[in-house]
Parts: structure tokens; sequence; C-alpha cells
């Protein structure tokens, strides 16, 4: 990733889809801060009455005691990152960041709008060779005060409705930048909007925050996981557990 320079025409030439970034705005972003003041009303209102969402465990300690914090949890649907985002309380939200698959949620200009504004969310190209959002993500991390990126170490969305093996970018980005892990587990997201589905069903979805461990290889990050969630729910696991190292 290249070191932009706001006064010159890097400026101008930077991607739309980078801008809304606290590395590249030298003020606040008050269209973001709008539209994520809306985005959080709505969310209210339909996992409220639409979807159900519970929260087991408590954010407000966690971001008094974390100001950075990588936030993974298993990945079941289109549903997940929006609904992390709601359980989240939304004063929070301007230091709330996703990574998100740009070939999806930067893939027409609607979309662009609303994750740029809506979801913080930080484009990741599955197909990009220069490294360039892992350069992009551990500068975010390295050098802001406060920063929570979600991030699913499944690296796509659950084919079954089970927990499949990891990929060894979290362990990257926090070994890197010495940020620890908070765990969360999301039940019952798969059953409200499985692969395919365009819209969810109307439900109930629950959210448990779990421990915070600290940065650690993937072996270990998916070891502790996989105990704390089992605790949960025995069977959320695929059989097939071998760790991707190579990912």
């Amino acid at each position: 990733m290249r070191d932009w320079k706001y006064d010159n025409e890097q400026w101008t030439q930077l991607p739309t889809y980078l801008k809304h970034l606290p590395l590249f705005t030298r003020a606040h972003d008050w269209t973001s801060m709008f539209f994520r003041f809306a985005w959080s009303i709505y969310l209210k209102v339909v996992f409220t009455f639409y979807i159900r969402l519970k929260v087991v465990g408590d954010y407000h300690s966690l971001y008094k005691n974390h100001p950075r914090l990588l936030i993974i949890s298993n990945h079941g649907s289109h549903l997940d990152a929006t609904s992390i985002a709601a359980s989240i309380p939304s004063q929070y939200w301007l230091d709330l960041f996703i990574a998100a698959a740009k070939d999806y949620f930067f893939s027409n200009a609607f979309f662009t709008f609303f994750s740029q504004h809506c979801l913080g969310a930080i484009p990741i190209d599955r197909k990009d060779r220069k490294g360039e959002a892992i350069n992009l993500i551990t500068r975010m991390l390295t050098t802001m005060d406060r920063i929570w990126l979600i991030l699913f170490p499944e690296g796509t969305r659950t084919p079954d409705g089970k927990i499949h093996e990891f990929k060894r970018g979290v362990s990257v980005f926090a070994e890197k930048t010495k940020t620890p892990i908070l765990l969360l587990f999301l039940d019952g997201n798969t059953k409200l909007m499985p692969k395919g589905r365009p819209w969810a069903h109307p439900g109930k979805l629950t959210i448990y925050i779990g421990p915070v461990i600290p940065p650690s290889p993937i072996d270990q990050v998916y070891k502790a996981y996989k105990e704390w969630v089992t605790t949960i729910n025995p069977d959320a696991f695929a059989d097939d557990q071998a760790i991707n190292f190579d990912a």
C-alpha cells in the first residue's frame, strides 16, 4: 500500500472504495457518521422485531479495556457482519470495521456506498497476490488508537452449517500488530439465511461473546475457539478439522 499524501494529486486519484478509511481521511467523515447513525436505527428495528437478536455477554468492559481488537466468529451467511454490528452498541461504531470481500461488497455503486458508509468495510481482494489488503489492515491496526476489526477466519461461508478449518490470516494480523483476538459465536445464522438465499427468514439469532485471547499461531487460535464453542454447541464443528496452514 502506497503512502498517500493528502496535499497532492494522489488524494484525487485514490480509489473511491478506500476514501472512507481513517488512514486516508483528514477529518471526520460526516457522510459516514450520518449513514451509520441511520443504519444503527434501522438495525435496531430489524434485529428487535424481525430477527430477535440476543447477545450473551457484555461489550462495554471490552471497549474500555481493549481499544484494539480482532473480532472473529463463525461464518454461515451474509447476515453475519450486520448481525455482529447490530450486537455492538452504536456509540462504538466509528471504531468498528469489517474485512469484506471486494468482489461482493464493492461489486457495484450501491454496494460500494453501503459498504463504505454503513459497514465501514475494508475491501479484501481474494485474488490479491501483492499483499495490498494485508498491508492496509496491518497499517490500520498499527497506527490507529482504537479499532475493532471483524474477520471471518474460515474465509468463506460454510456450505453445511458447520465450522470448518481456519485460514491463518487472523494470526498474521494479530501477531504482526500485537492485537488480541475476541471470540464470538453466532448461533442460528445459517438457519436464518443459508447460503444461496437472498434475504433472511424471521427468527431468533444468538451471539455469544467469548474470551479475549492473546495473538497466537492459527492452530492455537482454532483450538481455543473450538474448546470455547464446544461448551455452547458440541455439534458446531465439521468432521474435517485439519488446519489450512497454507491459506
